[in-house]
């Protein structure tokens, strides 16, 4: 059922100015695209602010990656005054001001309540479109956490505080603007955020901000799969994706949103699995410091690699071949993850790929060698399993002979193999009863041969 004109309960503003001597922004670390939008709003008689991630993260000493501004021209207004600006979104109605690859995303001062005139939707207690426009204290007020409350103005330089943001930047503290609770259930991915900030910014979630979470974490279930993604691509590819894993164990968020893997985890007594999922996170955050690409597919086959193993280990346990079996975990681990992350089949089938290569490194037949040094996913598959190591150094001699493959010619790896133990697809840990016995494959069954995880 949705209500329009609900009133959404906000603390009042309490406007603080802080003078230019008084913070460490300089327009030199400002986007000069961001200030040209600035200008132009203040000469067409607009009033216009940086605001938001940018002016927190600069008075942190972080450069900023987007500028965001906010302005009480309308978006209709501003796509007058820029040729290259196009309107976006129906939920929350922006300008976006396009210069080559940078977007400066320019958002109309919103109204923290509706006389009728406006445009908002509240569905069972979620805000779903909020096209209300009002003052700039009622955008302070309405926006989520303090620290994104803060606007930074050309007149004089100086930032505007009607939250009690600056403070709480400065003590290095993520604090919820009104009732959090009340803001949580008005759009929950906003616990994502606290999560996904804390960890960016090596802040604390104050008290009364972190209390509800836990207990209001089943929410995120209701939310859209489609933007589940995307906030997951937002926690692990920022370069902060060890603290964010964290942070989702800590509050709880972890078995909404990876809910086999949540219980993979929490039955690994030794911890392996857990070892390697945050050895691979490290890796991901240090190629994104690196300015170096990361693949979502290998980003998700290493975040419910444990949801494979445990299945894997299940469906082998019920006297099902290896092969079958790794077939199958792969495609139920991924079907059932679908119901609650909108994982794109662009990114699914190469992680699935990923983990059913794994059962081929154990191969030292030399045509099969040859066939799986040429496969497009190798390298991916063997990064993952170098990644493995961080699990079982059972590892160790098939990273060591595949790593020299990559290398050597055609006569040093023929040398190579003829001195190489057999071919051994299976877990040299499972019970004898487990093992089968080696026989001729048909020709491309080898493609979906897969082995437990050796001392995962």
């Amino acid at each position: 059922m949705s209500v329009h004109g609900t009133a959404i309960i906000f603390p009042q503003a309490h406007l603080s100015v802080i003078p230019r001597e008084g913070h460490a922004i300089s327009r030199k670390a400002i986007s000069p695209n961001a200030l040209r939008v600035l200008y132009r709003l203040r000469d067409s008689g607009f009033a216009a602010y940086l605001v938001g991630g940018a002016v927190r993260d600069l008075l942190v000493g972080q450069q900023p990656k987007d500028f965001d501004v906010a302005t009480d021209a309308t978006p209709e207004q501003v796509k007058q005054l820029f040729r290259n600006c196009r309107l976006i979104g129906r939920r929350f109605r922006l300008a976006h001001v396009v210069f080559g690859p940078e977007i400066i995303e320019v958002a109309t001062f919103r109204a923290n309540s509706d006389d009728g005139s406006g445009d908002r939707e509240m569905e069972n207690g979620r805000l779903v479109r909020d096209n209300v426009y009002g003052s700039i204290e009622d955008d302070a007020v309405r926006r989520d956490f303090t620290a994104n409350a803060l606007y930074y103005t050309i007149e004089d330089f100086s930032v505007r505080d009607y939250v009690g943001g600056y403070e709480d930047v400065m003590a290095r503290r993520l604090k919820m603007i009104g009732d959090a609770e009340q803001r949580y259930r008005e759009d929950p991915v906003r616990m994502l955020r606290a999560v996904r900030l804390s960890a960016k910014l090596g802040f604390s979630i104050e008290e009364n901000t972190a209390e509800p979470i836990a207990r209001l974490a089943p929410l995120l279930g209701e939310a859209s799969p489609a933007r589940l993604f995307e906030e997951m691509l937002k926690l692990f590819l920022s370069g902060h994706a060890v603290a964010s894993f964290e942070g989702l164990e800590k509050f709880g968020l972890l078995p909404v949103l990876l809910p086999e893997t949540s219980a993979a985890l929490a039955s690994n007594r030794s911890g392996a699995l857990r070892r390697m999922l945050i050895e691979g996170l490290r890796n991901t955050d240090a190629r994104v410091a690196a300015d170096e690409p990361v693949s979502p597919a290998f980003l998700f086959a290493t975040l419910l690699w444990p949801a494979y193993c445990r299945g894997l280990i299940g469906l082998q346990a019920q006297g099902i071949a290896a092969e079958a079996a790794a077939s199958r975990a792969a495609d139920r681990v991924t079907v059932h993850q679908l119901e609650h992350i909108a994982l794109p089949r662009r990114f699914s089938l190469p992680m699935q790929e990923i983990w059913l290569l794994q059962g081929r490194f154990s191969t030292r037949q030399k045509r099969r060698v040859t066939r799986l040094l040429s496969h497009p996913r190798f390298r991916a598959a063997f990064d993952f399993l170098v990644l493995r190591l961080a699990a079982s150094e059972l590892h160790a001699d098939d990273v060591e002979f595949w790593r020299a493959a990559q290398t050597q010619s055609n006569e040093e790896l023929a040398a190579a193999l003829g001195a190489a133990a057999p071919e051994n697809f299976d877990d040299e840990d499972a019970p004898p009863s487990k093992r089968r016995r080696r026989r001729r494959r048909r020709s491309g069954a080898e493609n979906n041969a897969g082995t437990p995880p050796q001392g995962e």
